[in-house]
Parts: structure tokens; sequence; C-alpha cells
């Protein structure tokens, strides 16, 4: 999680993202409290993001603040890493002038090994995605509760840590968002069932492909708005891949446990960065808009490009 402060001309512009290594209810208020009153105090756009309890015993002790605290619960807020991106963006471009500081505590539980990797993925992305935004992020890490995997990824994702009474340093295990993100793609599996239903691509009128992916949505048990969002993401991998992409071309579609999988796959040889499609844009006219929205689409999309082609894998939830 994050966010932080959109820099005015006598600030630095730089993002400080810091992850906070906390044991329990007692460290993690006797850290947080004083940096939120700071911000309050320097008039700063301050928001909290974090689980109950630690939401509630927030709100108690800063209430003498009144609205100058703006709350949100995680498990309503952190349900799409790139929606999430997008409303934290929002929220940074709201406030200016104003900086924007930001306890942000992811949420980990009930995911499966894709989706974890996402948000590990997500924190990384922040790095890039605000680099000049002026704000300041502290993301809580609750090291007794936790996976210690999870709170290693946190070591990998934050340039800096907070560790008891709020002491900071530099963290030496630190990626930066490119090296980290491309560790992330290279562990990517991309099995597909054998029984997979496919689909030729074979020009640029794609309703047959409409039309394919809308039935078989609807037959895997997806509500109408989630087969329409996997339409209008399908058909926009499919017009990319006919614009750019070398044939042969097809789609294949396949339930997963709990998904409906779309993959769309061309015989091109593409070497995208591993912030693609990940980035909130500047506007539609920039490199990677369709991608993004892609993303924004689906629950979860997964790229493999390589010397055997390129491949987009959707995913959603049924």
């Amino acid at each position: 999680m994050t966010l932080e402060h959109a820099a005015s001309p006598e600030q630095s512009a730089s993002l400080e993202h810091r992850a906070f290594l906390y044991g329990g209810m007692e460290d993690f208020l006797s850290v947080t409290v004083p940096w939120l009153r700071e911000g309050v105090e320097a008039d700063e756009a301050v928001i909290v993001v974090v689980q109950r309890p630690g939401l509630d015993a927030l709100r108690d002790a800063l209430a003498p603040y009144g609205q100058k605290v703006q709350y949100a619960d995680s498990a309503e807020f952190y349900l799409h890493p790139v929606r999430t991106l997008r409303d934290y963006q929002g929220i940074v471009e709201q406030s200016k002038p104003r900086s924007v500081r930001a306890l942000a505590e992811p949420v980990w539980r009930g995911q499966d090994e894709r989706q974890t990797l996402e948000w590990v993925r997500y924190e990384s992305l922040i790095n890039a995605a605000f680099a000049q935004s002026g704000a300041r992020a502290l993301c809580p890490y609750d090291r007794t509760a936790l996976p210690p995997a999870i709170v290693e990824q946190a070591r990998l994702t934050h340039p800096k840590l907070v560790g008891g009474r709020g002491t900071t340093h530099e963290n030496g295990s630190y990626l930066d968002p490119v090296a980290f993100g491309n560790g992330c793609d290279a562990s990517l599996a991309f099995d597909r069932p054998r029984d997979a239903e496919y689909l030729p691509i074979t020009g640029a009128d794609l309703h047959e492909l409409r039309t394919f992916v809308g039935d078989r949505a609807a037959a895997h048990g997806l509500d109408t708005q989630a087969a329409r969002s996997l339409v209008t993401a399908a058909n926009e991998v499919a017009a990319n891949a006919v614009r750019h992409g070398i044939p042969p071309m097809g789609l294949w579609l396949w339930r997963e446990r709990g998904d409906v999988v779309c993959e769309i796959g061309d015989n091109g040889y593409w070497r995208p960065g591993p912030l693609t499609g990940f980035i909130p844009p500047d506007s539609a006219l920039q490199r990677g808009f369709g991608l993004w929205t892609v993303r924004l689409l689906v629950d979860l999309m997964e790229l493999r490009a390589g010397w055997d082609g390129t491949f987009v894998r959707l995913h959603v939830h049924r």
C-alpha cells in the first residue's frame, strides 16, 4: 500500500515509501499515531487505510482531529491492485497542492498464489507510479501475524524500513520495480488444460470472437457484467494482436477452479517491460493505455512474451 503527498514548490517531489514491521497493537499505535498527527499538523492530506481492529483504534486516538483524517477499511479498499493504484492516483491529484500522507496496510488473507504475487508486485509498483508525487506512505506489516514470506517480500519492495520506536533505516534488500517485476514475470507458469476451448483468430473482424467469449463466459457461470467485461478485455487484446502480432493467433478459454480464464496468443516476438500496463497513464494516447484498461476490466491479467510468441491471460472470478 502506499501514498504520499503531492509536493509543493518548497518540498521534494520524491516519494517516501516505507514498510513498518511492527509487533502487536501497542507497537502499531506507538508509531502510527505520532506519524499521522505530524501530517495533520503540517496540513497534509492524511488518509488511513488499515484493517480492523487497528482502524478503530486509530479513529479513537485521532478523534480530536475530526475530518482532517480520512479513514477506509483495507478489506474494502484493497480489492484489485490496478484499481487501487488508480484510486490512489486520484487521491494524490485531487489533494494538490497539499501533500498526501497515507498509512496503507495491505490485505494478505484469502488470496491464492497468483493474487498474492500481484499484490506484492503492487507494493513494488508504488515506487514507480508515485515516484515524483511527493507523497509519504507508511505500510504496516505485522511481523508476528503475517507469514514470514510476506514480511520478506516487504523488504524487497520498500526502499526504507521502520522498526520499533519508529526508527527508520535504509533497506539494503530493496529491488527497484523493474528488477522486481522481471522476477515476478519469470515465476509465472502458463500451463493450459487439454480441454481448453479454442478459436482461431483469422482477421480483423472480431465479432465471432466476442460471441464465442460471451457465450462461454455465461455457460461457465459468469454474471452479465463480468461476462461483458471479459468480452471487452478479450476484444482489446485480440485487436492488439491483429494489429501488431504475427499469425497464427488464437484464443483459448477454460474454467480453472473459481475462475474463467481466457488466453489470447500470437507468434510475434515482443519484449514488454515488467511495468507494462500497470502504471496509470496520463491519457488514452499514452503507450500502455490499452493493457492498463484491460487490467482494470478483469480480476487478473498475466503477460508472457518470448521467442515462442506473446500470450495474454485474463482471469475473471466466478
